[in-house]
């Protein structure tokens, strides 16, 4: 792979990863909602879900996966249904009167498994990344080279800029939770939050491949 090659790759993954998206808005409402070291788990759990969805591109796995019309229903509806019980899940959040105690409770109790297992859910119930690397890399790889080395560069490119992302967002959610927990601010953000993850979820079942 050469430079130019290169760098054209780092061009078309940074648009990727800049790009808000359901991982994105998970990441940020965990960071109000609990904390920053729980919205990295989460942002965590994601990446190494796409990885290995960028593993089975390589591979060519990920053709013969993404060209099954029945696989890719499944995934397809599998992540539609995460996304919308994550929605209605922070809407009914919205209708509890959690005071300032109850709340630091809940960070207090919540797992970072839990905050990964949803990154990783959100990241690997994405139909959509199966396929766009899927199409990606033929585009960047030179069959007259070593192809470890060259995939080894192409995934650590993408996790670091994937990470640095998530990690920004993570961080300004952090920054206005003290404004954001005021009970009604937290309310309204529930209810934001939760009817995006279910318009996610309803804009992914209307996906084709």
């Amino acid at each position: 792979m050469d430079l130019t090659t290169y760098l054209v790759y780092l061009a078309a993954i940074f648009v990727l990863t800049a790009s808000p998206g359901p991982i994105v808005l998970l990441c940020v409402t965990h960071s109000i909602s609990y904390n920053f070291k729980t919205a990295l788990f989460a942002a965590m759990g994601s990446l190494v879900a796409i990885i290995g969805i960028m593993s089975l591109s390589f591979t060519g796995l990920g053709l013969v996966i993404a060209s099954s019309e029945s696989v890719f229903a499944i995934i397809k509806w599998l992540g539609a249904g995460y996304l919308v019980f994550i929605g209605v899940k922070n809407i009914m959040a919205s209708f509890n009167n959690q005071n300032t105690t109850t709340l630091k409770s809940v960070k207090s109790n919540h797992s970072y498994k839990s905050a990964f297992t949803s990154g990783f859910l959100v990241g690997a119930t994405n139909p959509k990344a199966l396929i766009f690397f899927t199409a990606l890399f033929p585009q960047f790889i030179d069959m007259s080279s070593p192809l470890l080395p060259q995939y080894l560069l192409l995934v650590f490119s993408f996790a670091v800029l994937e990470l640095s992302w998530l990690s920004t967002y993570a961080y300004l959610g952090t920054k206005s939770a003290s404004w954001i927990a005021n009970n009604n601010r937290m309310k309204t953000l529930n209810r934001i939050t939760g009817g995006l993850f279910i318009s996610a979820g309803a804009l992914l079942l209307t996906s084709e491949r």
